[in-house]
């Protein structure tokens, strides 16, 4: 045993300092423990929007209440959490909550779409979600202090040609093939937002900024605006597969 144990540590010594371990995998020491007890508000608090979103989809279902009206009222949540000072956190958490609830009635119309057409995708779609925003949050988390923070102004470059092509095409009539530009550059750009705003909210934590409503808001906002597409892309690529399906027996 002690000659295994030697090996590995010359080995250990020999790689070099940015060589990729196991060890930088549980290297978290660039990360305080208040900002570590931070992240762990701000996900615990993301955690439970998305539960309140479920509960929003779920009372779509029952009474049909989604649509502009709760889109707006998501939006005024919103507003209001931002506009309310840091220390009133109950009712700061009560407003990301009924956000968040509203915001699941917004998007109650897609999910009772999906679960019309196949149950399994949305099941699929929530967990390729979860999945690809713990792999890039994970990644920031690990990655250099501010190494991706560059990013910022990219992203928000492609959140307003999306804007300006959304508007475009209300105007001027789209087409498929910018439909289906707007939904895989969108999708892009928010996952690039996943690794960002990970990033961007352990540096304001390392420089005193510990709102995690605030934070958890803005990762909230990002893993609906990315499950959304992928609901999308994949509601579509099996609409298209059931179409082939249908001509092929005809």
């Amino acid at each position: 045993m002690e000659s295994f144990s030697s090996f590995f540590d010359s080995q250990s010594r020999s790689a070099s300092p940015n060589s990729w371990t196991y060890d930088s995998l549980k290297n978290f020491r660039q990360i305080s423990p208040v900002v570590q007890t931070h992240l762990k508000q701000v996900y615990l608090s993301l955690c439970c929007a998305l539960m309140a979103s479920a509960v929003g989809a779920y009372l779509h279902i029952l009474w049909n209440i989604g649509g502009l009206l709760t889109t707006f009222g998501t939006l005024g949540c919103m507003f209001w959490l931002l506009a309310t000072p840091q220390y009133q956190e109950q009712k700061r958490v009560s407003l990301l909550m009924a956000s968040s609830l509203l915001q699941g009635a917004s998007i109650g119309p897609l999910i009772d779409l999906a679960i019309e057409f196949d149950p399994s995708i949305l099941v699929s779609a929530f967990m390729g979600t979860a999945i690809a925003f713990a792999c890039f949050s994970g990644a920031a988390m690990l990655a250099r202090r501010r190494e991706y923070l560059y990013l910022g102004g990219l992203l928000s470059s492609g959140v307003s040609i999306l804007f300006w092509l959304h508007f475009a095409s209300s105007i001027f009539g789209g087409s498929v093939a910018l439909f289906k530009f707007e939904l895989y550059f969108g999708l892009l750009v928010f996952v690039g937002y996943m690794v960002v705003d990970t990033q961007d909210i352990i540096e304001k934590a390392h420089l005193g900024d510990l709102d995690y409503v605030k934070h958890a808001l803005t990762l909230f906002t990002d893993f609906i605006a990315v499950f959304v597409r992928i609901l999308i892309i994949m509601l579509k690529n099996s609409a298209e597969r059931e179409e082939k399906k249908k001509k092929r027996r005809d």
